[in-house]
């Protein structure tokens, strides 16, 4: 998962789902799951209102297959999950920059030359930091298309381990190759933009009923070169030149603004198009952390308690403390330790459209659901309001309930009504 926070030009705009709001509180949360070793079990994310599955879940099934089918099995995800769970809203992985030829979306074009032009090339001339061969083979198997092995299955053991003699991703080996955006070659009646909306993103995994939004991971990283997710040196295997990669970023940032209107015609929403805190106009990061927190409660609750906060105005995401990827080499229960104060500064700062609950945390946890986040809160009456100037003492009036959190002690109290 990318751990980089980058502005996503046009994001501000329209960043609220094409559904009727709500403010019941157990469809206002989320989760991000995956399960290394199969399925995820359907009761461990009983309860949750969004569940967004990871492109890892089930990966010591789908490394083993020949070929890979790691998008079927997601898709069976899908499936198990919301036949557990009536009217469950579920997401799913898609890579934005790297193409994952264990998707057999992607991979059928990586094994039609005809579609050369929309993946970047390894430069001409090495030396080359990434491997351009699978040793595996015999003769090796090679390819001039750029690809890494950052979190790759491989044989006899990788990000995943492959049966035998070699991992299986079709004709190419196996890795993350890199979507060159910028590309106008048309293959086939359709440009890049067109194939990577139409026939990637809403294929008829995406376009299933069954699929109610989407992770766009990782950007293009600028002028900088500094690429998430990824192996050192890529820019420099590639051969891309500052101009090239200010090309390639303005072309990324240009699909993924059509992508996003037409996820939102659809009726379906993005982990990106969340706002997670920091930059009004930022892209939901995939590492959020709460949005106040004791040493900083009453500045940010005096900031986020106005009608223009992108709190208001956004799609909210407030993460559980601590946040931040952590945990992410544990395999532990996932049990929110500062869940009262969290709440409460849910309930303080939330809009019309908001999520409560956990970003990424690696692979295999088991997500707590607390009876808290089944409790009627009714409505908010109002936004929340210091009671006086000053006090750094802040309540917020529900239809069902009273919200305060007193930020000189960091005590929330959350009142229901008779």
């Amino acid at each position: 998962m990318n751990m980089m926070l980058l502005a996503f030009v046009g994001l501000a705009e329209a960043q609220v789902p094409n559904r009727t709001a709500t403010y019941q509180m157990n469809t206002s949360t989320i989760i991000m799951p995956c399960n290394n070793s199969g399925y995820t079990d359907v009761t461990s994310t009983l309860g949750w209102g969004v569940v967004d599955f990871d492109w890892s879940n089930a990966k010591a099934i789908w490394a083993k297959q020949s070929p890979m089918n790691d998008e079927e099995l997601l898709f069976k995800q899908v499936q198990m999950t919301t036949s557990a769970t009536k009217d469950a809203t579920v997401w799913v992985y898609r890579c934005s920059v790297y193409a994952y030829p264990w998707y057999t979306s992607v991979r059928t074009i990586l094994d039609d030359p005809a579609y050369s032009d929309w993946f970047i090339k390894f430069k001409p001339d090495g030396p080359w930091y990434s491997p351009k061969c699978d040793n595996n083979y015999n003769p090796p198997l090679c390819s001039d298309y750029f690809h890494m092995q950052e979190q790759s299955p491989n044989y006899p053991h990788g990000d995943g381990d492959c049966a035998a003699p070699a991992c299986d991703c079709g004709t190419k080996p196996c890795g993350f190759y890199l979507w060159n955006h910028s590309s106008t070659t048309v293959v086939k009646g359709q440009s890049f933009q067109d194939w990577f909306i139409h026939s990637y993103m809403f294929n008829e995994v995406g376009s299933s009923d069954l699929v109610s939004g989407f992770f766009w991971d990782d950007t293009w990283p600028g002028a900088g070169g500094k690429w998430g997710d990824a192996v050192p040196n890529v820019t420099e295997d590639c051969g891309l030149t500052t101009s090239d990669l200010l090309q390639g970023t303005a072309s990324w940032e240009t699909n993924m603004e059509a992508l996003k209107e037409v996820t939102l015609s659809k009726g379906k929403f993005s982990w990106q198009m969340l706002w997670t805190g920091g930059d009004a106009d930022g892209r939901g990061s995939t590492c959020p952390g709460p949005l106040v927190q004791q040493a900083d409660c009453a500045s940010s609750l005096r900031s986020l308690c106005t009608a223009d906060s992108p709190a208001q105005v956004r799609t909210m995401m407030y993460a559980f403390y601590p946040g931040k990827c952590h945990n992410c080499k544990d395999q532990l229960p996932v049990d929110p330790p500062q869940l009262k104060e969290d709440l409460a500064n849910f309930l303080l700062t939330r809009g019309p459209y908001a999520y409560l609950g956990h970003g990424w945390l690696g692979c295999s946890h088991d997500y707590v659901f607390p009876p808290e986040l089944n409790v009627d809160y009714g409505e908010p009456t109002g936004l929340c309001a210091e009671t006086a100037a000053g006090s750094g003492v802040f309540v917020r009036e529900w239809t069902k309930a009273k919200v305060q959190m007193d930020c000189n002690s960091y005590t929330p109290t959350i009142t229901l009504l008779p």
